[in-house]
């Protein structure tokens, strides 16, 4: 699996031997090639054919998924996207899913826990989003990783009044842990807190966002919603 980022204009790849985007068109006076007549002609030629003719507007699907962003970090895109999870769930009041029984949906799955202080906020962010939106269209399913399972977290939830999320408990990380090494099994690696994965309605993991993020924004409801079209285009 390859995992695709956007970058900023000037940003750096973190790992090494990758060039750094601000230094991508730098050329060596070694790598510098001498004008000549008919480079010059080519030169003109292509320039004259753009002119003449102008590019055919991008298509919709070209375009991929609208931007998200906050000020640390940007949804991630998966390339390729990877198949819906074959995993089991138990939630809050001990009811176990499986993740089959949110298929045709888009899932927003938010990794949380008590000790984390931004998942405090989303987490109240993410309780409105489910009401504002029918369960057929979106599924919320935020999962807890506090280690003290329903006795940590039934007393946070009180206190922040969430009373619109399906809660779902992972205390021993059988689904999602702290993960950099890519032949890593877990179905969903984590790269901080809170952290999203995105499914879309076709059954896809699409990305990620890492960090707090404003799921009411008009960019993130632009994006669940491309990933709700996407599957019937």
């Amino acid at each position: 699996m390859t995992i695709y980022r956007k970058w900023f204009p000037g940003a750096s790849f973190a790992a090494g031997g990758h060039k750094t985007i601000s230094g991508a068109n730098k050329q060596t006076m070694s790598g510098v090639q001498p004008f000549t007549r008919r480079r010059i002609l080519m030169g003109m030629v292509a320039t004259l054919t753009g002119v003449a003719g102008p590019s055919r507007p991008a298509d919709a699907s070209d375009a991929g998924p609208p931007m998200l962003e906050t000020a640390h970090h940007q949804f991630t895109i998966l390339k390729p996207a990877k198949p819906f999870p074959s995993v089991r769930l138990t939630r809050l009041d001990g009811v176990i899913h499986d993740f089959a029984l949110f298929e045709g949906k888009v899932v927003l799955v938010n990794f949380w826990a008590s000790w984390c202080p931004a998942c405090k906020v989303e987490l109240t962010t993410l309780d409105r989003l489910q009401t504002s939106v029918r369960r057929k269209d979106l599924q919320v399913v935020a999962v807890s990783l506090d280690q003290g399972g329903r006795s940590t977290v039934l007393p946070f939830l009180r206190e922040l009044s969430i009373k619109h999320l399906d809660i779902y408990l992972d205390p021993d990380g059988q689904i999602a842990r702290r993960s950099y090494d890519e032949n890593d099994k877990i179905p969903f690696p984590l790269y901080g807190m809170p952290m999203s994965y995105v499914i879309g309605s076709s059954g896809m993991v699409e990305g990620y966002m890492v960090g707090e993020t404003d799921w009411l924004s008009d960019a993130a409801r632009n994006l669940l919603g491309y990933y709700a079209r996407a599957a019937q285009e």
